[in-house]
């Protein structure tokens, strides 16, 4: 059995971007278009940039699929990047280089840092790789594990809760409907959504960027994915530091959250009852579907804060590398607000989380052995309670 990983690779306006995702068990069947609408849904929504109207996410799979079918082995995949053709001399691999360097590092970037932590005297050599268009390629592998849970009877959808302030009201929302991609802000309350575009408007016109918040739902889990036994096999744990690697995500909470430290304890846990055929039921929600590390068969609901994006059209002040003077930041295309493309990625990242506990726990060599160890399970927990 091998562990479920994945790793990314590419600049921003580099040739192409590219993953591995090796662990997945032979014999899943892949649904190309599924793929490509999810990489499509990262580009979409009110307040994306210039770049999204040049790029039209389509994935390559070069290996590890066969027949519409996984065969076991690591399965690349590759986005090509047709901005590149623009940028060919200023990215070039070898040669000579070309085009003005970017030395007003932004605040709230990893520019300032990174130069100074890999020795380099072009913001460009950071910027291009810790530039959130590698999310890209967290979005297809995410694609594809979403297609192993369906397979499993397991969905994730998400939804955007609050922009620039603005929240939903979850009372208008119908949580049936989450998933169906209803609107261009992936958000489920119409009148919050009138408000949110209106937030991104008057942002764009002003040169700045909001941030906000999204909730990811997953369904159809089976208790008992993760454990209490070490800290690292936490699945709280692991799920917080999956959507945290996501750029911009300053925050994550699972369930209540912060609230857990506001409210009492009569408040916040779960009470347990037994329905007429003895089976234990919950009338809440509030751990998120985890306790002590743990699934325990409730929906898995956890949500991510993001901060507004540090490209301003109307740039913060800052310090110019080379010259060692203040000045202000420099200014490359980007979004007012892309909490919605974020919780697309929110998506994915919880998706391969998901599946990397499936995995761990069923095996991953072949669908069929791992089907089979699942019913096994569900069948064994679920005949007493």
């Amino acid at each position: 059995m091998s562990e479920l990983r994945f790793m990314t690779a590419g600049e921003s306006h580099g040739p192409c971007l590219t993953a591995i995702l090796e662990g997945l068990p032979a014999g899943l069947k892949l649904d190309l278009d599924a793929i490509n609408k999810d990489l499509a849904r990262r580009q979409q929504g009110y307040g994306r940039g210039g770049r999204m109207k040049i790029e039209k996410d389509k994935v390559n799979v070069l290996s590890g699929v066969r027949f519409n079918e996984t065969i076991g082995g690591p399965i690349t995949l590759q986005v090509v990047n047709r901005d590149f053709q623009n940028w060919g001399e200023r990215m070039a691999a070898f040669g000579e280089p070309a085009g003005e360097k970017v030395t007003a590092a932004r605040p709230g970037h990893a520019d300032f840092t990174g130069i100074r932590k890999y020795d380099r005297e072009d913001v460009r050599d950071i910027l291009e790789r810790s530039s959130a268009r590698e999310t890209t390629m967290r979005v297809a592998v995410g694609a594809v594990c979403k297609e192993f849970l369906k397979a499993l009877g397991i969905t994730v959808v998400s939804q955007v809760t609050c922009i620039g302030g603005v929240a939903i009201d979850p009372a208008k929302v119908d949580r049936a409907k989450l998933g169906t991609d209803i609107s261009d802000l992936n958000c489920y309350d119409a009148e919050a959504e009138a408000r949110m575009k209106a937030k991104i408007k008057e942002a764009r016109k002003a040169g700045d960027t909001l941030g906000g918040i999204f909730e990811i739902t997953v369904r159809g889990l089976p208790a008992g994915l993760g454990s209490h036994i070490q800290w690292d096999r936490r699945l709280d744990g692991k799920l917080a530091g999956a959507l945290m690697s996501i750029q911009a995500i300053k925050g994550v909470e699972i369930g209540a959250g912060f609230n857990c430290a506001i409210l009492p304890g009569s408040q916040i846990h779960d009470e347990m009852f037994l329905d007429e055929a003895g089976k234990v039921y919950r009338k809440t929600n509030r751990a998120g579907g985890l306790e002590g590390g743990m699934t325990n068969g409730e929906e898995l609901v956890v949500k991510a804060a993001m901060k507004p994006i540090p490209t301003l059209m109307q740039p913060l002040h800052s310090v110019d590398i080379e010259s060692h003077e203040e000045v202000l930041a420099c200014k490359e295309r980007s979004d007012t607000c892309a909490v919605s493309a974020a919780s697309v990625v929110g998506e994915a990242m919880t998706a391969f989380v998901m599946a990397q506990a499936i995995c761990d726990k069923f095996g991953s060599d072949a669908m069929v052995d791992l089907k089979a160890a699942l019913a096994a399970y569900k069948a064994r927990i679920g005949k007493d309670w």
